[in-house]
């Protein structure tokens, strides 16, 4: 039995016990990550490069990016380390900035989601105010709004999560410093705050889930009407990378976190966990710039320039 005030580490999920394995893992994460990085960073520097990309739509995206950037940062770099080093070691206070960091970035994420598709909304469903709306001012601060309530969501839980006494031991059964697994570790009742705290989360997070779609359903019933078949491409063009995204993003979450407890074992929930973790970051750019001209022609610009 171990107390939190004496913990110094956690032992994170190994995703294997032999030396041919371990180095498999680093390489696969390893050009998983830098995808990302490539993919991810070509987008921020073609729509900062590239005047005609500076938009709402553009600015949001670049957001979304270095959003994207920081979440697969967050939890990959150690997982290779780990793997590389033959340890499965982080520290407690790496663990806390771990859990701080991935909500933070998480949480921003999905709350510009919801801004995003609020852009969307303006652009197809209001065109003529869309100018006025969508001013720049107005971008700065739904993007501050964005990082500062992933900021907040993050503060809050790490708080509570850490301050809870744990007496179950240091074992994380999983790859990366995740809350319900270091709430597995807690001593008798006391993790019920943090659920409380989750139920929370949770009603915001639906409320902006809900806030997305009715969005949609209008964007939809907007482009139907359109008469111009061009227009209509071109509306849809720029909706469903967005609804692609937003449909990863959430699908991924909703069967890490909600999936029923006879399925959950450390194998299927690591898997998942890649799943959510990692393959979002990764493939995105390449969701936002499959369909989208203006983005081509902004990143052949930056590889000319590279």
């Amino acid at each position: 039995m171990s107390n939190s005030s004496s913990l110094t580490e956690f032992l994170l999920l190994a995703f294997a016990d032999t030396w041919e394995l371990q180095l498999l893992h680093f390489s696969l994460f390893l050009g998983i990550y830098l995808a990302a990085l490539l993919g991810n960073g070509l987008i921020i520097t073609a729509v900062a490069c590239d005047h005609h990309l500076h938009t709402p739509m553009y600015f949001f995206l670049l957001n979304f990016s270095l959003l994207d950037l920081g979440t697969i940062s967050t939890t990959v770099p150690k997982s290779m380390a780990n793997s590389l080093w033959n340890t499965r070691a982080i520290s407690y206070l790496g663990c806390a900035a771990q859990v701080f960091l991935f909500f933070f970035l998480l949480g921003g994420e999905y709350s510009l989601l919801t801004v995003m598709a609020y852009d969307r909304y303006v652009a197809i469903c209001k065109p003529l105010h869309y100018g006025t709306i969508m001013g720049s001012r107005a971008c700065v601060k739904m993007a501050a709004a964005a990082w500062g309530s992933g900021f907040l969501n993050a503060l809050l839980h790490t708080g509570n999560t850490f301050s809870i006494p744990l007496c179950q031991g240091n074992v994380v059964d999983q790859f990366f410093c995740e809350i319900p697994q270091i709430l597995k570790l807690s001593c008798s009742d006391s993790y019920l705050r943090e659920v409380g705290l989750s139920v929370v989360s949770l009603c915001l997070a639906f409320g902006c889930f809900i806030f997305i779609v009715l969005s949609y359903v209008q964007i939809f019933t907007a482009v139907l009407r359109i008469p111009s078949e061009q227009s209509r491409h071109k509306a849809f063009s720029m909706c469903l990378p967005h609804l692609a995204v937003v449909s990863l993003f959430i699908s991924t979450g909703l069967f890490a976190y909600l999936k029923p407890p006879s399925l959950s074992f450390p194998a299927l929930d690591l898997v998942v966990a890649v799943l959510y973790t990692v393959l979002p970051p990764t493939v995105n750019p390449l969701i936002y710039s499959m369909r989208n001209k203006e983005l081509k022609d902004a990143l052949r610009k930056t590889k000319g320039w590279i």
